[in-house]
């Protein structure tokens, strides 16, 4: 069987793929970046395209290109958020600063090319089937072509998405790695992009609408004419069909009438906390496949670059130091997700695991009488914030008859609150992560309790 070795080898040609190889050659070291996809198909990812309020990339690749070519629109300043139910919108801004919403494909185009300009290696139609292992992770096994090769490596970079094949194959028994992973913590995805006769009067707002089965529907404006629309549910919830429910919403809408559908495509995507440790001995996992993603939003393409940077400079200061069989020295990247944006989305999360345990009838009826900023910060921001005493007052008499559940809704805010402070505290060394998760886990159960949600984890 032929073989071909690299410092780096990289699978998946995603966010954090791309930006993980391209900074990998960037320092002159080897790495091969493997893409099941054919190069036409490059970039086709199914997403909600959307980049919201001061997101920031590392400088690996050159930002004004990618900028340039794949962002479609600059000018999102604002959400909205619809009841389904009594009709009404909820409209928060941005707190001054804007969002943005991109051409999916073409912005993964671009980040293949700075890849190959950095000097990586590229493999389109290669499908990864296996791990090689012995005491730690050494390659992959892929065919491309029709002919089975090994990649052999110092450390591989699992960018291979959401319920990755390769934690399935690797053994990860004596390592950190977070295995505590099952389907029911993802979600269900299908989106479309649809071009319209006549611009819509809402091309500076995201739009979401909730639906069943702790799921919404979107509206993201890549321009006037041109929508990016989607949906999904919980799995661990019943299934919903999709499909028929997008195009249901889709007739409602006036402006939407005589769209023509341009492209579909369904994916899954975490809508849980990032796994409590990403590395194993010659192996760390980034972007979905380490459920770097908002869980309320299913928002990751931030985090998604800047975790495969990380995990690029963890891997090169490990093969420098020649201990890529050693966790601690790949730990730094954990390190920097948790302090990082892990913190805010493990927050996130308590939401969701509140929402499972709540009828979706009085979370609708509450949250459209709860002040816009407060919502946004609490659920979309930051995961918890404070309200002052007279919007407590005023909220109170909007919200006669569900004191119960805004009381839950508080206690959970404080947890969310005591969870990121937890986080700051993710210890720097792999000897640290038990005593750490307890710590979180003690947490989780109050958040168990006052929800009456069942144990997500």
């Amino acid at each position: 069987m032929p073989a071909e070795a690299y410092d780096v080898i990289v699978v998946g040609g995603g966010t954090a793929g791309a930006f993980a190889a391209a900074t990998v050659a960037s320092e002159g070291l080897s790495v091969a970046l493997l893409e099941r996809k054919s190069e036409d198909e490059r970039g086709h990812i199914a997403c909600g395209d959307a980049v919201k309020g001061k997101s920031t990339f590392p400088d690996t690749i050159d930002l004004d290109y990618l900028r340039e070519e794949s962002f479609t629109n600059e000018s999102i300043t604002s959400a909205r958020f619809e009841n389904p139910q009594s009709g009404e919108s909820l409209d928060f801004g941005f707190g001054g600063v804007t969002g943005a919403v991109v051409d999916r494909k073409r912005y993964g185009e671009v980040l293949l090319e700075e890849t190959d300009r950095q000097g990586a290696t590229i493999n389109y139609d290669t499908v990864v089937h296996d791990v090689i292992q012995d005491d730690r992770v050494r390659g992959v096994k892929a065919t491309r072509n029709g002919s089975v090769t090994n990649y052999e490596a110092e450390i591989v970079i699992d960018a291979a998405g959401a319920l990755s094949l390769l934690q399935d194959k690797a053994d990860f028994s004596e390592s950190t790695f977070d295995t505590n992973v099952n389907y029911t913590q993802f979600c269900s995805a299908y989106r479309e992009v649809i071009e319209l006769d006549e611009p819509v009067d809402w091309a500076d707002t995201l739009v979401f609408k909730p639906t069943e089965e702790l799921g919404y529907l979107w509206y993201f404006p890549r321009s006037a004419t041109e929508i990016n629309v989607g949906l999904g549910f919980q799995m661990n919830k019943p299934p919903m069909k999709l499909v028929e429910v997008l195009k249901d919403d889709l007739k409602k809408r006036a402006e939407f009438a005589g769209a023509r559908v341009k492209n579909k495509l369904g994916a899954a995507l975490p809508t849980r906390r990032p796994y409590d440790s990403a590395v194993a001995p010659g192996y760390l996992a980034v972007g979905d496949a380490a459920a770097h993603v908002n869980p309320i939003t299913g928002g990751g393409i931030p985090g998604a670059a800047n975790a495969g940077y990380w995990a690029a400079n963890a891997a090169i200061a490990a093969i420098e130091a020649g201990t890529p069989d050693d966790e601690d020295a790949l730990w730094e990247y954990n390190h920097q997700v948790m302090t990082g944006f892990g913190k805010r989305f493990a927050a996130m999360d308590l939401y969701n695991i509140w929402g499972s345990g709540t009828e979706l009838d009085e979370i609708l009826d509450v949250v459209t009488k709860l002040p816009a900023e407060h919502f946004a910060e609490t659920v979309a921001k930051s995961g918890s914030t404070a309200m002052g005493m007279a919007t407590k007052v005023k909220t109170a008499v909007k919200t006669f008859g569900h004191w119960g559940m805004l009381y839950d809704l508080h206690r959970v805010n404080q947890k969310a609150t005591e969870l990121k402070t937890i986080y700051d505290d993710y210890p720097t060394t792999a000897s640290g992560l038990a005593d750490w998760q307890q710590r979180r886990d003690d947490v989780l159960d109050e958040v168990y309790e006052i929800t009456g949600a069942d144990p997500k984890y």
